[in-house]
């Protein structure tokens, strides 16, 4: 019997995506890193909110979420402490959930820039 960790990353990064959205993440970035030597997985997902609060409800949501409806769990967390910046990993995928003022200050985006990066959700403007 084949486990269910064992999805098709893009799939599983939809999902991820979409509990993202359901608890109001900002910018969402997907950034694609098959192409891209020595990379420490496939894909990370990358996204921001403006509180504390919510970076903890936007990665309980996606670990909650995953393991009711999918049967997966994170195979590492950890950020929950401070709820700064929330680490999940599952399988190819890392995702990130920073705070607004943490994610500008690491500019993860930067790091890779010779992958592939697709912009989900543009921040909002302004007024």
């Amino acid at each position: 019997m084949k486990k269910k960790q064992e999805q098709n990353p893009k799939l599983l990064g939809e999902t991820i995506i979409d509990c993202i959205k359901e608890k109001k993440g900002l910018k969402i970035v997907r950034i694609d890193l098959t192409k891209t030597d020595n990379s420490v997985c496939d894909f990370f997902i990358i996204t921001h909110a403006d509180s504390t609060t919510q970076v903890r409800a936007i990665g309980k949501h996606i670990e909650d979420n995953l393991k009711a409806k999918n049967g997966i769990r994170a195979f590492h967390s950890e950020g929950y402490e401070n709820s700064q910046w929330v680490l999940l990993g599952y399988s190819n995928i890392l995702v990130h959930v920073f705070l607004d003022s943490i994610r500008d200050h690491y500019k993860l985006e930067e790091l890779w820039a010779d992958a592939e990066i697709e912009i989900i959700t543009e921040p909002e403007a302004d007024f």
